[in-house]
């Protein structure tokens, strides 16, 4: 008797294996853009840029890069492995 393979578990809720990228654009405390990989896990962005970024990262993203843009804007390049 042939015994099948066990399919791999995902963790609930991520909606693809792999990494992630989302790109996140602020001007002072305002969120600009957010641009994003085609599956990437993302809850509702906020207006507030502080508060997105600490939904982002309690999803399990970390901050790779910051990146200082013209005038008073940033961007954090975040990643979820």
């Amino acid at each position: 008797m042939r015994r099948l393979k066990r399919p791999t578990q995902s963790t609930i809720g991520q909606a693809w294996t792999g990494k992630h990228v989302i790109l996140l654009q602020c001007e002072g405390n305002q969120l600009k853009q957010l641009y994003k990989s085609y599956h990437a896990p993302l809850e509702q962005p906020r207006y507030n840029c502080a508060e997105t970024l600490s939904q982002l990262i309690s999803i399990g993203y970390y901050i790779y890069k910051i990146t200082p843009l013209s005038g008073n804007q940033i961007q954090y390049f975040l990643i979820l492995e």
